[in-house]
C-alpha cells in the first residue's frame, strides 16, 4: 500500500527562532501588532509504500528522527493517510 505522510518540523520552544522573531517584529509595520511570538519551520510531504498504517508510521517515525529534523533543536509531528 502506498500512504502519504504530512510532517510539519519546528524548533523547540525553548529555543531561540531568529526568522520567527523577525517575523513577528514586521507584524507591527504591515499593521497587524496583534499577531505574536510567530514561529518558523518547515512543512514536508512524502509516500511511503508499506504493508498497513503502522508500518508506515514506523518508516516515516524512523525518517524523520534520522533526517528530517534535528532533535536537539527541533522537534516533529505527523500524520498519515492513504494515498
Amino acid at each position: 500500500m502506498i500512504f502519504k505522510a504530512s510532517i510539519d518540523v519546528m524548533p523547540l520552544e525553548a529555543l531561540l527562532d531568529p526568522q520567527g522573531k523577525a517575523v513577528t517584529g514586521s507584524m507591527k509595520n504591515i499593521g497587524l501588532p496583534e499577531i505574536q511570538n510567530v514561529r518558523i519551520g518547515r512543512h514536508i510531504t512524502l509516500t511511503v509504500e508499506a504493508a498497513n498504517e503502522n508500518e508506515a508510521k514506523a518508516k516515516v517515525e524512523d525518517a524523520c528522527s534520522k533526517l528530517l529534523a534535528n532533535p536537539i533543536m527541533e522537534y516533529f509531528r505527523f500524520t498519515i493517510e492513504s494515498a
